[in-house]
């Protein structure tokens, strides 16, 4: 691991003052940081608040970029791509302040983004987390993928948003402009208070990428916390960008960790069954792939499942410290149904449809 000494002895010199830091991890997004990043800057630095880029192995110099155009953000990098959750794990432990905000490279920020969050998230210490809107950069008109209008998941795992169900993405039309808790925070951009990362110890770097953030969140929830969406604070997300949604190797991920998720954190002593009637319907969707030609993904599937049995006893020390340390579960942000099924056989394409005591 390297540290860029410089700007991070700057911010060191600064960062008893920091309230907010704003921690961007890269990993070759050169192309978005130039087009962003200047922006994010410019409307988040103040006396209070910083921004860091935290660089993942890149090599398409845009760490030199970062250090030639913006010599005031403070750098970390890492000879190696420790990925989404080890990148951000690493970082968290030598940045400062209240409160972290973790954001994407592929982001475009709007005025007075960050004040909205931190100012619920100071009136109400009980919650530990936050989103803000996530809108579309290509269609701004419209929610995005990865996190919407919050997050939430239902009993099996699979995970949904108010405002995206799998495919289907609304039109923001002020439906979902009310504060309100969620299950998860998109790690698009997730705002958490800094003790609370320490105390739940932040992201599972065995995640890599994706899901962690709804693993941190279960954890969270689990200690009696809260997280919140708050649309008064609205962002632009390009998406896709380090994966792209269609990806087999995001498949792989999304669907090995979503079982590392159920393991780590479904309560009670029937876990076990639930997660062999969610391996059920996997097989069912890894079935489909195979009659539709699609043999990679079938094969990434099929993967993602030999990986989790190949976790399982890591998977079983985890889970039993994270019982052994709480004793609440957000049931009433869980949905007590398949959201696939709701979907697919019954036409309930929006979050209203699916959950309408829940909106």
């Amino acid at each position: 691991m390297a540290l860029v000494a410089p700007q991070v002895e700057t911010q060191k010199r600064k960062r008893i003052m920091i309230k907010t830091a704003v921690v961007i991890l890269n990993w070759n997004g050169k192309e978005m940081l130039e087009k962003f990043i200047r922006d994010v800057y410019k409307k988040t630095i103040s006396a209070e608040n910083a921004v860091y880029l935290v660089d993942n192995g890149s090599t398409d110099n845009s760490l030199e970029w970062i250090r030639a155009n913006l010599p005031d953000i403070g750098t970390f990098s890492f000879e190696e791509n420790l990925g989404f959750a080890g990148g951000y794990s690493r970082a968290l432990e030598m940045i400062e302040a209240e409160y972290y905000v973790l954001l994407n490279t592929d982001i475009e920020v709007t005025e007075n983004w960050i004040d909205p969050v931190i100012s619920y998230m100071d009136n109400n210490p009980e919650v530990a987390a936050c989103q803000p809107k996530i809108l579309s950069y290509s269609d701004r008109g419209s929610f995005e993928y990865a996190g919407a209008a919050g997050g939430f998941i239902d009993k099996y795992g699979f995970p949904f948003c108010r405002g995206r169900l799998h495919s289907v993405v609304e039109k923001d039309k002020g439906q979902y402009d009310d504060i309100r808790d969620i299950f998860w925070a998109s790690g698009a951009c997730m705002f958490i208070r800094s003790s609370v990362w320490h105390e739940t110890g932040g992201l599972d770097p065995d995640f890599f990428v994706h899901m962690e953030e709804i693993d941190l969140c279960w954890r969270i929830h689990k200690r009696g916390y809260r997280i919140s969406y708050i649309p008064d604070s609205v962002i632009y997300h390009v998406g896709g960008g380090t994966l792209p949604y269609e990806s087999p190797a995001k498949l792989f991920y999304n669907f090995r960790n979503n079982l590392f998720v159920l393991h780590k954190n479904l309560p009670g002593r029937n876990y076990r069954k639930i997660i062999l009637q969610r391996m059920t319907m996997d097989g069912l969707g890894a079935l489909r792939y195979l009659m539709m030609f699609r043999f990679r993904s079938f094969y990434q599937i099929f993967s993602a499942h030999i990986a989790y049995y190949r976790n399982i006893k890591s998977l079983e020390i985890k889970r039993r410290a994270i019982v052994s340390g709480s004793n609440h579960n957000p049931d009433n942000l869980i949905l007590n149904k398949s959201m696939t099924i709701a979907f697919f056989l019954k036409g309930q394409k929006i979050f209203t449809e699916l959950w309408p005591e829940n909106n």
